[in-house]
């Protein structure tokens, strides 16, 4: 656990002042055909400080964790908000005061694997890899481990302790096509929230999904090209969640929509079809921890689901407290930053669309011809949610029934317009804990939904 330096310092704080010490410690080895690749870990830690005076912030932040340092960083930050209000001038409003709140961790301290695990695990499920998949050309597996823990006072009140540890098994998995070209699958084997050493006990528990990976490569090297088009598709879950997020999800962040996000102008009018309601999640949904569980942000307050679109129509943002008081809304604990010499900027937690009422089965069978797109690799969306993500696994759907898998394609569109199309969703409800938001700093973020018929430009040849 942490030694605490910060709450003495909590009585002394005067104004609007935040204080956080923060560690993030990062772990990561990865195999290439076998060979050592990448195995190091990374840690860095330090102080900071904010003070928001006359509605402008003061933030200063150093790498020692001393008495020293946490007075010269309180100091530095007041004077940093001075001057802008001298500045700037045009005082806001201060901050509404919040009642006081208290976190503590269930989880007390760093509790990882050695480095030396995660490089042994890497390699047994190396060594499975070569004995029962010799078709394949190529292999990369990737253990990481990362955690971040920080404690934070405010003076109006926060107290708090977390501990966020995240880990994951990725494998990418490459076979040659017909053509003599090479196709690869890249997927999570598993991982989410918790110690490396917790939730990779045994390698043979993830053997199950490495076969899935290699069935899809396999099945891909003999695959087809997609037709260009507008098509009738169902999205997977991943699909869904990376539309969530990167097309939807980034136009809804309050500070987005005072840069003059197309979401702006659209606050309580219909976005989506009925049947879709997006809520961006703090900390559980539908009675299930999240991957990345929120519970008070890195300004101190108490994190809320952030409800997005309900029944299709656009009802709310996701604020800090600076926004909320802008707007007239409720902050909703939005505010997170990455690493100690970060300041908290809006962004999202756990982001999805809610699950419908239909089965996977018969959305595929309700396509005539179609497409069932299953994973995506990388992406790009703009503030207009204009989107063009890239699909690496999916499959034809003639006549309801899965046909022959496709090779790479991109799907595109505008995620508000796409949204309009969706008829069905399915019952179940999948959740992605690997993935990484890079709005200005990276952080870790949970994404996911159910599965989704819509209609969506699809590239081809």
């Amino acid at each position: 656990m942490l030694t605490d330096k910060i709450t003495a310092y909590k009585p002394k704080l005067s104004g609007h002042t935040e204080l956080r010490f923060q560690r993030n410690m990062n772990r990561q080895v990865a195999l290439i055909a076998g060979n050592v690749m990448a195995n190091g870990f990374t840690e860095q830690s330090g102080v900071s400080a904010r003070v928001y005076s006359g509605g402008y912030w003061g933030f200063s932040s150093a790498a020692e964790y001393d008495d020293a340092s946490i007075a010269s960083v309180l100091r530095a930050a007041e004077r940093n908000a001075e001057f802008l209000t001298s500045r700037l001038g045009s005082p806001r409003p201060a901050l509404p005061a919040l009642p006081p709140r208290k976190l503590t961790s269930k989880i007390t301290g760093y509790n990882d694997a050695e480095q030396k695990y995660l490089l042994d695990f890497a390699k047994e499920i190396d060594a499975r890899i070569v004995e029962k998949y010799p078709k394949l050309t190529s292999r990369t597996i990737s253990a990481r481990s990362d955690c971040t823990d920080k404690y934070l006072v405010t003076s109006d009140g926060a107290d708090v302790y977390s501990v966020k540890p995240r880990s994951g098994v990725i494998a990418v998995l490459t076979a040659e096509a017909a053509d003599g070209s090479n196709v690869e699958v890249f997927d999570y084997l598993g991982g989410g929230a918790g110690f490396f050493g917790e939730l990779f006990t045994k390698p043979d528990l993830l053997y199950a999904k490495l076969d899935e990976v290699y069935e899809h490569v396999m099945k891909k090297a003999e695959g087809v090209f997609a037709s260009a088009g507008t098509a009738e598709v169902v999205m997977d879950s991943n699909l869904a969640g990376i539309l969530a997020h990167e097309a939807i999800g980034h136009t809804v962040e309050a500070d987005l929509v005072l840069g003059g996000s197309v979401a702006g102008p659209f606050l309580g009018k219909p976005v989506a079809s009925e049947i879709v309601t997006l809520t961006d999640f703090a900390h559980t949904a539908l009675g299930a921890d999240l991957p990345q569980s929120v519970f008070v942000d890195d300004e101190g307050t108490v994190a809320k689901d952030a409800e997005l679109i309900k029944d299709g129509v656009l009802v709310g943002y996701m604020h800090n407290r600076e926004s909320a008081e802008r707007f007239g809304h409720e902050p909703t604990g939005n505010a997170r930053a990455y690493c100690f010499s970060d300041e908290p900027l809006i962004r999202m937690r756990n982001t999805a669309i809610l699950p419908g009422k239909d089965k996977l089965a018969d959305m595929i069978a309700s396509v005539d011809d179609g497409y069932y797109l299953v994973q995506t690799g990388n992406g790009q969306a703009d503030l207009t949610s204009e989107f063009m993500f890239g699909v690496t696994m999916g499959y034809e759907i003639k006549k309801g029934k899965l046909g022959r898998a496709i090779r790479d394609t991109t799907i595109s569109g505008v995620a508000f317009d796409l949204l309009k199309t969706v008829t069905m969703l399915s019952d179940e409800m999948t959740w992605a804990s690997g993935g990484m938001c890079g709005k200005k700093q990276q952080i870790a973020v949970g994404m996911g939904g159910p599965s989704v018929k819509c209609r969506v430009n699809i590239g081809g040849k």
